[in-house]
């Protein structure tokens, strides 16, 4: 109801405000036209011969009358009266009033200038115009009055306004007509809301999108993104979300979330986007049984994703430490029979020969791996490869110095925990991978290699292994999904300018070697080392 008061309101005000001009162009247009006859008139009398010549005869008004009453009805003015240079008039529409001196001051056409105005005369209040009447030497010798009633005028204009005002009123009644079909049209397309319960809405929507922990993007039937909440910003990276609104979400946005947006699925499914893997939500959008776009809620799986590989490496640990415990209960049992057999001598070198077994295993100073984090990581690595009789070994020539600003420590233990999960995956029992990382072969780039003996990785899909869930391994239900690690691998590298490549390794398995830059922390002096140099 707002909107359409609103209408025709405006419709209302600018058909009155035309009008208004309208009548005001029109009653001007008339005055400027009575002015221009009234001139002509009063000139074309001013200059007749019949006219100048009369002046000096004895009775000049027997003459001028009847030649100003012939051009005043001709003309369609009120009067024409001429008088002399002592304002005594020689014609008149009132013959009544020839001879005497005229009711107006003279003295500006006397003064050879043309008057235009309105007075009061003997008829009554009128639009005037007075000449002077000039003798053949140039000198003012009287002057001719011509014009027309004011009442005549008001009488010509509203004549005319009349139509005027019929035009305007058809345009207003169109104009309401028109407004309250056109706020019916728009209130249709609006769901019948008001101005203000649009406004609630809108800042209910941008509180309830901005607010809300999960990603949302929603594209219209043609594909364009036309929105983005700080949430799916946060999540899919994009610095500035007003630049990707209006673009098509094949562009915006990466090829696997964007396809699966495009496609409006009913489903959810885990979505690599960058370096995260997203649980995206995905469904049509339908209002009064058509669809206008397609939505998708993001939730961030990348701690879940990581969560479930530590899982299955807990589990791979656990099943090793039972079998290791059945082990050692056998070990006990021998011990114990030598002991009650009275061979103390053979058990304790029963113990001694098998006592130096077990899962874990520590890396020695010589391993050159100077980054504490990394070593860490290598260390748990191996020990899960041991459980599952895999052997890992770290090249003797690997060297890392304490990881630098340039380089987090979150992307390199990303890379070398993804490739060494690959790798144990890749081997079968009894397997082996090798591991080497060097930051001093080339100045500012820190090379990490993972060979294993395993399968390997057919030449036609070593172009696409770094692509998502390009993998020779189908995910097993309630298992984490394949074919992410190595491209979060190689999504890393990219980032940081480095790259990520497979070949044939000499072991007969794979061989992945990751590029990156790379600066060590600068060195510190230690105690001892002062002491040292004194």
């Amino acid at each position: 109801m707002q909107l359409l008061l609103l209408q025709v309101a405006i419709v209302l005000i600018t058909v009155i405000g035309t009008g208004l001009t309208a009548v005001w162009l029109q009653e001007r247009q008339l005055r400027e036209a009575y002015q221009d006859r009234m001139i002509a008139v009063a000139q074309s009398v001013a200059g007749l011969p019949a006219i100048t010549d009369a002046f000096d005869d004895d009775d000049p008004s027997s003459t001028i009358q009847p030649v100003a009453e012939v051009i005043r009805r001709a003309s369609k003015v009120t009067y024409v009266v001429v008088a002399n240079d002592l304002g005594i008039r020689y014609s008149h529409p009132n013959p009544d009033r020839i001879g005497e001196k005229v009711s107006t001051d003279p003295a500006i056409p006397l003064s050879g200038e043309i008057y235009v105005g309105t007075q009061t005369g003997t008829l009554g209040e009128s639009w005037r115009v007075k000449v002077p009447i000039f003798d053949d030497e140039g000198e003012v010798m009287g002057q001719v009055s011509v014009g027309i009633l004011e009442s005549d005028l008001r009488e010509d204009f509203l004549g005319g306004l009349s139509e005027l005002l019929i035009v305007l009123v058809i345009a207003a009644v169109v104009g309401v007509v028109g407004s309250a079909w056109i706020g019916r049209l728009i209130r249709r397309r609006i769901y019948g809301l008001e101005p203000e319960e649009i406004r609630a809405m809108l800042e209910t929507r941008e509180a309830m999108l901005h607010g809300i922990r999960e990603g949302l993007i929603a594209v219209d039937d043609a594909g364009r993104i036309v929105l983005v909440n700080d949430a799916a910003a946060r999540l899919l990276d994009l610095e500035d979300p007003e630049a990707v609104l209006g673009e098509h979400v094949e562009s915006a946005l990466d090829r696997e979330l964007a396809r699966f947006i495009a496609s409006g699925e009913d489903r959810e499914t885990p979505v690599l986007s960058g370096e995260r893997i997203l649980l995206v939500h995905g469904d049509r959008v339908r209002v009064d049984g058509r669809e206008v776009g397609s939505i998708a809620i993001l939730r961030d799986r990348t701690e879940l994703e990581t969560m479930l590989r530590e899982l299955e490496g807990a589990q791979g640990l656990a099943d090793g430490l039972r079998a290791q415990s059945h082990e050692f209960s056998n070990k006990l049992h021998v011990v114990s029979g030598l002991l009650e057999l009275g061979h103390v001598e053979a058990a304790v070198a029963f113990i001694e020969r098998v006592g130096s077994g077990g899962a874990l295993s520590a890396l020695d100073e010589h391993d050159g791996i100077g980054d504490v984090e990394t070593a860490a990581l290598v260390l748990a690595k191996r020990s899960r490869a041991q459980e599952l009789g895999l052997g890992l070994e770290l090249d003797p020539e690997s060297h890392l110095d304490a990881a630098g600003d340039v380089l987090p420590r979150t992307e390199l233990l990303t890379v070398v925990g993804n490739l060494l999960d690959n790798a144990i995956e890749a081997c079968a029992l009894g397997g082996s991978i090798t591991l080497s990382i060097r930051d001093d072969l080339e100045p500012g780039i820190l090379v990490v290699r993972v060979d294993d003996d395993g399968p390997g990785v057919p030449a036609g899909l070593r172009n696409h292994i770094f692509e998502p869930d390009v993998s020779d391994k189908a995910a097993a239900p309630g298992k984490a999904r394949r074919g992410i690690g190595l491209t979060i691998v190689k999504r890393v590298a990219a980032r940081l300018g480095g790259s990520a490549a497979v070949h044939e390794s000499p072991s007969g398995g794979a061989r992945f070697i990751v590029r990156l830059p790379w600066r060590p922390a600068a060195p510190t002096t230690t105690i001892e080392q002062i002491g040292a140099r004194r």
